[in-house]
């Protein structure tokens, strides 16, 4: 009996797929709280009165839509858990790491469960989107281990090195950590403001100016930190692709923010807002890309004769 196997090449695309999906549902999980949806299935897992399938009407459907994209999301994650078990060569840390989406996706089910009971409460919504950030987390990690060949896929595969100095490096880290600050403090702002997903939802008892207004200054310092990082890396003639993934994450920051403070002078209308949460997705995919492009794994040959390799040069001095 021939055993079904699935290349590298393969693979990648699989996970790529799971990590545009997990995307999307974050993208469609702020459009059910901006049109008033939240409650438009006020029981789970059934959609209302033991229904499973809502009624014809439009917070309802658009609830329920909602959930039929979940379940898309879970085939997709199960597509990437199965993937790695028959790729060939099989490796462990990308069955551990589709693994941690499975178990993510099913503490989401749960959490999305509660989140209605409670009526939409904010810590519930908020650990809900934090918790939809960490699964992305996963993906991108997950997508780019599947692009680098592991020690499985062959002899010649040295460690992962750097390839910037340790400083660039404790930047990079830096920039992941004030990203995610950034966002959490976005999602005080969503709690304490309008669009709560449902007319009855409970606020923050905050000032949405005030909360607001750290927000802005979160992202200004990611935003400062970045321009920083980006120039020390042109100093220290680091690999154009490290430089290129560092451009990216600048350019989602500058036009972030732009929307941000749009959409708050502008009192706060549904569609910038949906367009502010899919950038505030796409800042934390550019700054996870930026971080896993600053290390790389080496080749296990010792390298030719007058080389920086052979000098006993940093990582980060070698050719890549």
């Amino acid at each position: 009996m021939r055993t079904f196997r699935l290349s590298p090449w393969a693979y990648r695309r699989i996970t790529l797929v799971a990590l545009l999906a997990l995307a999307f549902i974050i993208v469609t999980g702020g459009a059910v709280r901006l049109t008033g949806s939240g409650l438009g299935c006020p029981d789970w897992p059934a959609c209302a009165d033991g229904r499973v399938v809502a009624e014809r009407s439009f917070h309802p459907m658009v609830e329920f839509v909602n959930r039929v994209i979940t379940g898309v999301v879970s085939l997709a994650v199960i597509l990437a858990v199965l993937g790695s078990v028959i790729r060939r060569p099989r490796r462990r840390d990308l069955i551990v790491l589709s693994t941690g989406l499975v178990l993510g996706i099913v503490a989401q089910i749960v959490l999305g469960g509660e989140t209605v009971k409670h009526d939409l409460a904010p810590p519930y919504v908020m650990g809900h989107f934090l918790l939809s950030l960490l699964l992305v987390w996963d993906a991108v990690v997950l997508h780019h281990r599947a692009g680098e060949a592991g020690e499985e896929d062959g002899p010649h595969r040295g460690p992962r090195r750097p390839v910037v100095p340790p400083e660039l490096l404790a930047l990079a880290r830096l920039i992941v950590v004030s990203a995610a600050l950034a966002i959490f403090l976005g999602t005080v702002v969503t709690g304490a403001g309008p669009h709560a997903g449902d007319p009855t939802a409970r606020r923050l008892d905050l000032d949405v100016a005030d909360v607001a207004r750290f927000h802005g200054i979160s992202v200004m310092f990611l935003l400062a930190l970045t321009v920083v990082t980006l120039w020390r890396l042109r100093r220290v003639g680091a690999p154009p692709d490290a430089v290129r993934r560092g451009d990216v994450l600048l350019a989602t920051l500058v036009a972030q923010a732009g929307v941000g403070y749009t959409q708050y002078f502008a009192g706060v209308p549904p569609l910038l807002v949906g367009i502010h949460i899919a950038g505030a997705t796409a800042v934390w995919v550019a700054a996870l890309q930026f971080n896993l492009g600053l290390v790389r794994r080496a080749s296990a040959d010792p390298p030719p004769t007058g080389t920086a390799g052979d000098t006993g040069a940093p990582a980060y001095a070698r050719a890549w």
